[in-house]
């Protein structure tokens, strides 16, 4: 039985974590963690997520709960991740990892985690969002230079990065399948007179609003048709499971960094 704990625990997606995590064979809840100044310290984790009591009670401090848990879950923000990797790699546990939007520092510093335990990092953790990643490079790969490619993407107004990072990889998937470096030939935004596209570039959309939980589009455009690969996410909930499941997967691995492609055996 893997011991789960649950970072951000009070939030929308923590509390659909919880409920996976109570629905999932061969895990357990063993910890939620909340940020300090939060209000909700000390109530029961099970009744926040609507599950009723579970006898869990949200901490304020990760170090506190250290011994309880094998294995994190952390969908919360960079700077708390970063600090979350350091509290696991100290004690040698394992961290499952949602959070997006890191910097080029605070990568290479949750990177370097992978020495001492075991990580998995996915910026989607839902099992058709990694399906799409495989194939968004298959088809690259198979289209070529001939075909244009624009990828979309559409998030709730509460999403503070832009591009999702599910978006950003499946740019990587499509540059790789080009043999393009996504750097060099991403395209974020167009206003005014942008001039003619350039063949090489992969433009990224961005839209927010609503409660929008995730839509995802790559769009492959030649003269005459146009083939799309989209995945759209209704509930939280495909994300959870695929983080939950990545948990279990996790334990007891050896020190390394793993991704859901390494999950789900897509490699």
């Amino acid at each position: 039985m893997t011991r789960i704990a649950i970072t951000g625990a009070a939030g929308r997606m923590g509390k659909t974590l919880i409920e996976a995590v109570q629905l999932a064979e061969g895990a357990t809840l063993s910890a939620a963690i909340e940020r300090p100044e939060s209000s909700l310290i000390g109530a029961d984790a099970g009744e926040l997520a609507g599950l009723g009591k579970l006898g869990i009670a949200i901490s304020g401090d990760i170090n506190q709960v250290i011994d309880d848990f094998d294995v994190l879950i952390d969908f919360s923000a960079p700077v708390a991740t970063v600090a979350n990797v350091q509290a696991c790699r100290a004690a040698g546990k394992q961290i499952v990892i949602g959070t997006t939007g890191f910097d080029e520092d605070q990568k290479a510093g949750v990177h370097s985690a992978q020495s001492d335990i075991s990580l998995c990092i996915a910026s989607n953790f839902s099992t058709g969002v990694n399906l799409c990643f495989k194939l968004a490079k298959a088809a690259a790969e198979i289209l070529g230079d001939d075909y244009d490619v624009e990828i979309y993407e559409a998030h709730h107004r509460h999403k503070v990065d832009a591009p999702s990072g599910t978006a950003l990889s499946l740019g990587e998937a499509v540059a790789e399948g080009l043999d393009r470096n996504l750097k060099e030939v991403a395209v974020y935004g167009r206003e005014g007179q942008t001039g003619a596209r350039k063949r090489e570039t992969i433009g990224f959309a961005t839209v927010r609003g609503g409660d929008v939980v995730g839509d995802h589009t790559v769009m492959y455009m030649a003269d005459g048709e146009r083939v799309e690969i989209t995945h759209k996410a209704s509930s939280r909930m495909a994300f959870a499971r695929g983080a939950v499941r990545a948990a279990c997967w996790l334990d007891g691995k050896q020190p390394g960094l793993y991704d859901m492609q390494d999950v789900l055996g897509l490699k």
